[in-house]
């Protein structure tokens, strides 16, 4: 479970606090959900799920950080990268991927820390985050126009922070090819800018075409493919520490898939050397 220390080097006390409260209140309901807003509900069970989630990021990070593996995948629920300092929004209670850079940088175990999204939706919460610092490179590539809105390429950071938040929106129907190209190019540039000493992954599979809430045409060999770049980058800049943490992905079969796929590239595994264990065949 995370800690509040650790929630607190992220978000602020009354976000930390409205959570618990919404969460009580839902208990205090019998059962019943509360809404925080139009797309983000808590249940009575939401406040351990919410510490679990950024606590499992937490752990995964130190384990890799010490050497006890070589990377990691966290699956778990809520996602967090809509959650902003300050605001619950999108599914996302509390931005699991911050919350996971700030305890690397708290403990000493990385001081530079890049941030890879590749979900379908902008992590306007991260970014919000980050943007006035220097020691966190953002990078999303994401859906535009689409929600929530934010991502232009010209938001490039404030202050201190800029230039190092770099954002490439992409049409909905973008081919798969030109969405890998840019992809490739897109890591490429944010390596030239920066030199990162552990490596964070936002994996949302709602970039995945069929997703009901996404229009990009990702398959499951795509996020092979770009996780096995993340993971070069890493091991050519930091060791191979890298951990990757389940975002958004709508379609359970698909975004099943989708995570066996980035589980077997930062295992060295290829697509085709097992058969897949939720194959089509077998839904």
């Amino acid at each position: 479970m995370a800690s509040e220390e650790d929630l607190l080097r992220v978000h602020t006390p009354e976000h930390v606090r409205g959570i618990r409260e919404a969460c009580d209140e839902a208990s205090l309901g019998s059962g019943s959900l509360v809404e925080i807003d139009p797309d983000t509900r808590v249940s009575p069970a939401s406040w351990s799920a919410a510490l679990g989630s950024a606590g499992g990021a937490i752990e995964a990070c130190r384990a890799v950080a010490a050497g006890e593996m070589p990377n990691a995948f966290v699956a778990t629920r809520p996602p967090g990268h809509h959650a902003t300092p300050d605001r619950a929004m999108g599914f996302c209670l509390f931005n699991n991927v911050a919350i996971a850079a700030r305890a690397l940088q708290a403990s000493g175990a990385a001081e530079r820390v890049l941030i890879v999204d590749w979900d379908v939706h902008h992590g306007n919460g991260t970014q919000d985050a980050f943007y006035e610092d220097p020691s966190v490179f953002f990078l999303s590539l994401h859906q535009s126009p689409w929600y929530p809105g934010t991502g232009a390429a010209h938001e490039r950071g404030r202050g201190e922070g800029e230039g190092y938040t770099l954002n490439v929106p992409l049409a909905a129907g973008t081919p798969r090819d030109v969405h890998r190209s840019v992809f490739r190019e897109s890591l490429r540039e944010a390596e030239s800018r920066f030199d990162p000493d552990f490596i964070l992954i936002s994996s949302g599979f709602d970039a995945m075409a069929g997703d009901p809430l996404g229009g990009l045409l990702l398959e499951p060999e795509d996020f092979h493919g770009m996780a096995n770049e993340v993971k070069s980058l890493a091991e050519d800049r930091c060791d191979g520490r890298v951990v990757a943490l389940l975002e958004g992905g709508y379609d359970p079969r698909r975004m099943a898939l989708g995570v066996v796929a980035v589980i077997r590239a930062l295992a060295g595994v290829s697509l085709a050397e097992a058969p897949t264990p939720f194959s089509a065949e077998r839904t």
